[in-house]
């Protein structure tokens, strides 16, 4: 469940939270909402929904397009002979 962030989800999950968190306070200030901290809240946790939402579908998308490409040794000999040993005689 825990791997490795991408740079990618980082990029694009950080810029997803500003603008959500942006346009969430905008439409609330035109909604006539008064400013508090239940309202801040609110803002934080939305934008931190959606911004968890787009890194998951960067790193879906991305696994998607690494998957094709890694080619796994197929027998411990040529596992050695990638790593520069000699492999089986």
């Amino acid at each position: 469940m825990f791997e490795m962030l991408s740079m990618w989800n980082l990029v694009i999950s950080t810029i997803v939270f500003f603008l959500a968190a942006w346009y969430i306070h905008r439409y609330l200030d035109e909604q006539g909402i008064p400013k508090g901290p239940t309202r801040g809240i609110l803002v934080l946790v939305v934008a931190s929904l959606l911004s968890w939402g787009a890194g998951y579908f960067v790193d879906r998308v991305e696994e998607k397009n690494t998957a094709t490409a890694v080619v796994m040794p197929t027998g411990v000999s040529q596992l050695l002979k990638d790593a520069g040993g000699q492999g089986s005689p």
